[in-house]
């Protein structure tokens, strides 16, 4: 136990924009086959106390009931003080992206989770569906205008309430962000985005590190981004957070083989583009 505990005290973390500090590694709770509430909370129980403190939900997970409970567990049994040692990120999904909506969702999530406050709240896509339709894939017809200003604006009001302490964006391109940068009062401290070996985000990174936009695997790490790691097996989860331990980087020669692989985007979107109605009109234009 000792150990883990040590892997908690000698986690890195970034500064972000907005002033808070964050876990360079965090835990993912997405999983393809949802398990019972009880047995995932048993799981995140057991990641807090292999040492993990940045834990990644969203309302679309369907996992943020199970999170809530491991947090009481872990603050009953000690294996951590309080909840401020936690980074708790959660998303908004596109069905809640109404401007409208944006705070009754937070708050949802909060209550689902049975905490006062987010860490990080993310807009999960720039993408917006009709209302209820809490699911990854819609008919087309429930794809509608996304209102980029309108939403980011009720993000803000909820880190002004201070219901989020640090509030950004997922799967965003540079173009929307500029969108954003141009009105905002508060700019979007992380962009999480899809990165690995065969989708490096070369340009994206770019942007953000040029705007103090945080962008959230050794190769991984040594981008400079943060990362979420999602293994629901003990050895794995451990094996996971071992990574800033390593003694040294990876060679010229290393980079240069990983640099050569073929891009392959794992989730690029298509189920957000209606080439005849409102939105997206092509995979590029939702990445742009």
């Amino acid at each position: 136990m000792g150990g883990n505990r040590s892997l908690a005290r000698a986690m890195r973390e970034v500064t972000l924009s907005s002033g808070h500090k964050m876990p360079l590694i965090g835990f993912g709770t997405a999983a393809t086959v949802l398990l019972p509430t009880d047995a995932l909370a048993a799981i995140f129980v057991e990641a807090i106390e292999v040492g993990y403190r940045h834990f990644d939900t969203a309302a679309l997970y369907g996992s943020e009931e199970s999170l809530g409970r491991a947090v009481a567990e872990a603050l009953k049994r000690q294996l951590i003080k309080s909840r401020d040692e936690l980074f708790i990120t959660s998303k908004l999904w596109c069905s809640d992206a109404d401007p409208s909506l944006v705070l009754p969702a937070l708050k949802e999530s909060l209550g689902r989770l049975g905490l006062e406050y987010l860490d990080l709240y993310l807009i999960h896509w720039p993408v917006r569906m009709k209302e209820g339709n809490r699911v990854l894939s819609v008919p087309k017809e429930c794809l509608l205008e996304f209102d980029v200003k309108g939403a980011w604006k009720a993000m803000e009001e909820c880190s002004e309430l201070g219901l989020a302490k640090s509030i950004g964006v997922s799967n965003f391109g540079p173009k929307k962000l500029s969108q954003i940068l141009q009105f905002c009062t508060i700019p979007p401290a992380v962009n999480q985005v899809e990165m690995h070996v065969a989708w490096r985000q070369e340009k994206l990174r770019g942007f953000c590190k040029e705007r103090g936009i945080h962008v959230a695997l050794r190769w991984v790490h040594e981008q400079g981004p943060s990362l979420i790691a999602k293994s629901f097996n003990k050895e794995r989860m451990i094996e996971n957070l071992r990574i800033l331990e390593w003694e040294r980087n990876l060679t010229e020669d290393e980079l240069e083989k990983i640099n050569g692989i073929p891009p392959n985007q794992g989730g690029p979107g298509d189920e957000f583009v209606n080439e005849n109605g409102p939105g997206y009109k092509s995979v590029h234009e939702l990445w742009e």
